[in-house]
């Protein structure tokens, strides 16, 4: 989902928010031939990630400005570590910085996080992967970095699957419809490769919700024991997913319960930006 075009079309808009008339400060105070060479080196651990839309707001600043990648997008680095080698017009790298810096530091960061998470799992057969808890208008860049981190992404967006949740089952209760008969009513009406995920709360709804042959079964909020039994319950007739009180405290133990999927709301929502820094030196030829 994070073309060349959704990377050029956001960080175009971000730059025109930081500077939507010039920066005032480059303009007044540096040469307009100072030539700037600056490092993107890591104060701590992390996994690299934003590497093409970092470049991008150099780019799209000054198009004669080069950035030369140093580490890939997925590579873990450690503190001290050039990341990325910028060079060109000084006011253009400064225009650019903080732009530059504050996309790569949060796909760092969430990629980082994510890569925490797997290495959690790493001895089981569970994925961890992302929700739709994303900063609105990034979701494309965050889902990126989740996959840097070694996680996988969830449905992109409303119109990529069908997930009944407790709410639409609560408004199916309240007009007297059975899950099984709405499930099975729903899958008539859509093409047979549309994906059917249903979430349920307690392991009495298991079973009604199978009966319609869905693809994937949330189990939401269950305890430790509660999702050895749901698993054992399904028993292979579809994939299981663990969602809700998901931290990097309790995701071995429920991985370790034999489910699937593990979906964490907290790797886009929660993830802090990483410490990276631009150390930049102002050159006059």
């Amino acid at each position: 989902m994070l073309t060349p075009a959704v990377i050029d079309r956001t960080v175009a808009a971000a730059l025109e928010e930081d500077a939507p008339w010039g920066d005032l400060t480059s303009e007044a105070l540096i040469p307009e031939n100072a030539v700037a060479r600056a490092d993107l080196v890591a104060r701590e651990r992390g996994v690299f990630s934003g590497g093409e839309v970092f470049a991008a707001a150099f780019r799209l600043t000054d198009p004669t400005i080069d950035v030369q990648l140093v580490v890939e997008d997925g590579e873990w680095f450690e503190p001290g570590a050039v990341l990325a080698v910028v060079t060109g017009g000084a006011r253009g790298v400064l225009t650019a910085e903080r732009i530059g810096l504050n996309f790569v530091q949060r796909m760092s960061g969430i990629a980082t996080l994510t890569g925490t998470y797997v290495a959690e799992v790493a001895h089981t057969g569970a994925r961890i992967v992302d929700t739709r808890k994303t900063t609105p208008g990034l979701r494309a860049f965050e889902r990126k970095a989740v996959r840097d981190g070694g996680g996988r992404n969830h449905r992109h967006s409303l119109s990529d699957a069908v997930m009944a949740k407790d709410n639409h089952l609560a408004v199916l209760a309240q007009k007297g419809v059975s899950p099984t008969a709405a499930l099975l009513a729903a899958k008539d009406l859509l093409p047979h490769t549309t994906h059917i995920e249903v979430e349920v709360d307690r392991l009495d709804q298991i079973e009604p919700v199978l009966a319609a042959g869905i693809g994937t079964i949330m189990l939401d909020n269950f305890s430790i024991d509660e999702l050895r039994a749901g698993v054992a319950q399904v028993a292979g007739r579809a994939t299981v997913e663990a969602s809700g009180g998901v931290s990097l405290e309790t995701v071995r133990a429920i991985a370790e319960t034999g489910v699937d999927v593990i979906s964490v709301g907290a790797l886009t929502h929660s993830a802090r930006a990483l410490d990276l820094g631009l150390d930049v030196r102002i050159d006059a030829p």
